[in-house]
């Protein structure tokens, strides 16, 4: 005989209805810790004693692993969910929607805030006592749970919907809300888990084009005409990382970065088709950029930068680096003399290669880094990095790591940082 009231079997069947009934959210319920519960909550109804202990730690275990509580689970599905009214309302505003399509989010978010305040401790006492069990079960708690996002602390959330859509708005949905970072992999975009964290108070000297490029960005997520550019330069004077730096920035402003490697320009036309619909902001980033002879990914850069028949897609922008001012390369033996007859306007080709960096609205150049320009990118990162050495002791080893090393550059001047600091921490222990 079951250990559950009728009043507890009446509100795991509530619960269980609750779930069916959702209308455009369901897959917030399809991953493993959802799945969980609700199998759970089956057995639970079906007075099925072992199968229930068995999905009550099924589902202790998943929101373990994820580090989640039960509310936070709900709340962070809410906000990646990729549905109809997920995906319309990033483009136009709640009152040019179907009545019926708000209708049903208000609907789904009064069922999922119902099940959210479904307690774990509340689930753990039903297994309990259908079990009858001898010692209480544990209960997956977080005392120090971070907060929920403020649209899901209000009393309401079907009523206060219009805070959740400006989440949708700013963050996206699906995958381009679990990720800032991206990169072209195996025909696809794929997420960047773990992606570099450099910030843009970390970077020193080259205050022009770094002010520029900012400027730049701005007008980007402004919605306002950005141009694409091209970041031109000596190696290690950290273009790459400025344009990385960007989407640390004003990631939670839209902004996203897609890395593309030389090997795949070709899929350029490819991935502006797959984003230039959505709301948030992207710059597609070519590192070490530079073409040889003939190069076809020459012709796939050249239709973004340029234009074809499609219409330039208004949410992003290319960023490039290269060490070249000239980027597709070009040789002595190029040069068209009066007695070739190859090519009738063969100048015309040599200067399509010169000029292509042109195409880019903005070159920023980044000179080589003098002894000044290096000794205070050194100084900068060493009060970042807390390092409290004299003036003169840390100028004299900086100097010294760059003649033994790689030159003065903002490169050579974050390598002697990161070791310095290494070697001060093991000299202290």
């Amino acid at each position: 005989m079951s250990g559950l009231t009728t009043e507890v079997l009446t509100q795991i069947n509530c619960y269980r209805q609750q779930a069916a009934a959702l209308l455009l959210y369901q897959a917030v319920l399809q991953q493993p810790i959802g799945q969980h519960f609700l199998q759970l909550l089956e057995h639970l109804a079906s007075n099925e004693a072992e199968q229930s202990l068995r999905a009550y730690g099924a589902w202790f275990a998943a929101l373990a692993a994820q580090d989640l509580t039960w509310p936070q689970y709900l709340v962070r599905q809410i906000q990646r969910d990729d549905n109809p009214f997920t995906r319309q309302v990033q483009q136009l505003t709640l009152a040019s929607l179907s009545p019926a399509l708000v209708a049903a989010a208000q609907h789904d978010l009064r069922i999922l805030q119902a099940l959210s305040s479904c307690s774990t401790q509340a689930v753990a006492q039903w297994t309990e006592r259908l079990c009858h069990l001898p010692r209480p079960l544990v209960v997956w708690e977080k005392p120090q749970a971070e907060a929920l996002p403020a649209w899901a602390r209000l009393m309401d959330w079907d009523t206060e919907i219009n805070a959740l859509t400006q989440q949708y708005r700013q963050r996206g949905t699906g995958l381009f809300a679990d990720f800032y970072v991206w990169r072209w992999q195996s025909g696809q975009l794929e997420g960047v888990a773990y992606p570099d964290p450099i910030r843009l108070d970390e970077l020193a000297a080259y205050d022009q084009p770094r002010a520029t490029l900012i400027r730049n960005t701005e007008f980007l997520l402004a919605g306002q005409p950005a141009l694409h550019v091209l970041l031109y330069g000596s190696r290690g004077s950290g273009k790459s990382s400025l344009v990385k730096a960007l989407v640390n920035e004003y990631g939670d402003r839209g902004l996203r970065l897609i890395e593309v490697t030389k090997a795949h320009l070709q899929a350029l036309p490819t991935i502006v088709e797959q984003v230039r619909s959505l709301p948030q902001k992207f710059i597609l980033f070519v590192d070490d950029l530079s073409f040889e002879e003939d190069d076809e990914s020459f012709k796939a850069l050249k239709v973004v930068l340029e234009g074809s028949v499609t219409a330039r897609a208004q949410n992003l922008v290319i960023y490039a680096t290269s060490n070249r001012r000239h980027l597709v390369r070009e040789f002595f033996g190029d040069r068209p003399r009066p007695h070739e007859a190859d090519e009738v306007h063969h100048w015309d080709t040599v200067q399509e290669k010169l000029s292509f960096s042109d195409r880019f609205g903005l070159t920023l150049t980044f000179e080589p880094a003098d002894q000044p320009t290096y000794l205070a990118i050194v100084q900068h990162l060493a009060e970042q990095a807390n390092l409290n050495l004299p003036a003169d002791i840390l100028t004299a080893k900086a100097l010294q790591w760059a003649t033994r090393h790689n030159g003065r550059s903002g490169r050579t001047a974050r390598q002697f940082i990161d070791f310095l600091k290494a070697e001060l921490a093991l000299a202290a222990e």
